[in-house]
Parts: structure tokens; sequence; C-alpha cells
């Protein structure tokens, strides 16, 4: 969390489209605190988007949108709630249809487990990017702790709960062992 990962995918896309280029944005049905079908980034920046639904066919959706314009770039925002099953459509995407794929997500929740959807983009991809950001120490921050109310860390709950900076903080391995006195 707030390592930039929307700003860089609205740049991305604004790259593609700046040369003529078509693109074409995915952002998960589930999470709607900037507007449906909206990508947004915390600097202010946003784009429509193409909602995906767990049982979203990628592929299909994509292939019946080539009929209709040409496109030169897939982007997918909050790839953590990727299926496996969506996962390996982006790969045939890449493989049959040679478009490429960007995808945009958290590693692991809360619990500092694997999301669905980036455990296979983690098995999966042909390359991987990590967008880093910093713990409140100033150290590379790359565990996410969920609070309550109070400010107060939680380890137990739902994997996914959708919330920014009012629920999550992004902390260094070493200040999320000691919020969660592990």
């Amino acid at each position: 969390m707030n390592a930039g990962k929307s700003a860089t995918l609205l740049q991305s896309s604004y790259n593609y489209q700046e040369r003529g280029m078509n693109t074409l944005v995915y952002t998960a049905a589930i999470d709607s605190r900037y507007g449906v079908g909206k990508v947004a980034s915390r600097i202010g920046i946003s784009q429509e988007a193409h909602l995906f639904y767990p049982m979203s066919d990628l592929f299909r959706e994509v292939s019946e949108h080539l009929q209709q314009q040409t496109l030169h770039c897939i982007l997918i925002d909050e790839a953590q709630f990727l299926t496996k099953d969506q996962v390996y459509q982006l790969t045939e995407i890449v493989d049959k249809l040679n478009i490429p794929v960007l995808c945009y997500g958290l590693r692991t929740d809360f619990q500092a487990e694997l999301f669905e959807g980036s455990k296979y983009l983690l098995a999966w991809a042909d390359q991987l990017e990590e967008l880093k950001t910093i713990c409140y120490c100033g150290r590379k921050a790359n565990f996410v702790i969920r609070m309550n109310k109070q400010g107060k860390a939680i380890s137990d709950g739902e994997q996914i709960q959708i919330g920014g900076n009012d629920t999550y903080l992004s902390v260094c391995r070493r200040h999320y062992k000691e919020k969660l006195n592990k």
C-alpha cells in the first residue's frame, strides 16, 4: 500500500495513449472507494475502467473488445483480487493475442498471507517489478497492518476488507512483528 501502484498504472496507460495506442484498464468490482469503474491514485489522477468480478472471463472480454478496436496494452489494478483462472486468462492474452498485460496489486494481506491473484501472478508472470514504499521508521515497508477504529493493530478477520489509510498501515517486517506482538 502507498507505493504508487495506481499512479504507475495510470502513467503507463497515459504513455500508451499519448502515442496513439489503445489501452484497456480493469479494476476489481469489489473496490469502489473512488467510485465504481474507476482507477484513482492518492495524488488525484484517475481514469475510467472496466470492472472484473470473480466470474469474469477476461480472455473472452478482451477478445470481444479486439473485434471493435486494436488494443496495445491491458492494465489491471487491484490484481490481488484476480482468481487463479483469471491469471491464467491473462497469460493467454499475452501468449495468444500478443498483447502485453501489466498488473498492479498487493502481494500479501494483513496476515502476511498471499492473495490468490498475487500467488499466481508471482508464479506465472514473465517479469516482476516491486514498487516500494517506506515504513514510518524509513525502512522498506513490505507488510500491511489492519487497524481497528481505535488505531490498534488487529490480526483476525476476513482476508478481504476494502480500506485505505484509515484501515491499513504499511510497515517494515520489524514493526509488523512489534505491532502484532509476534
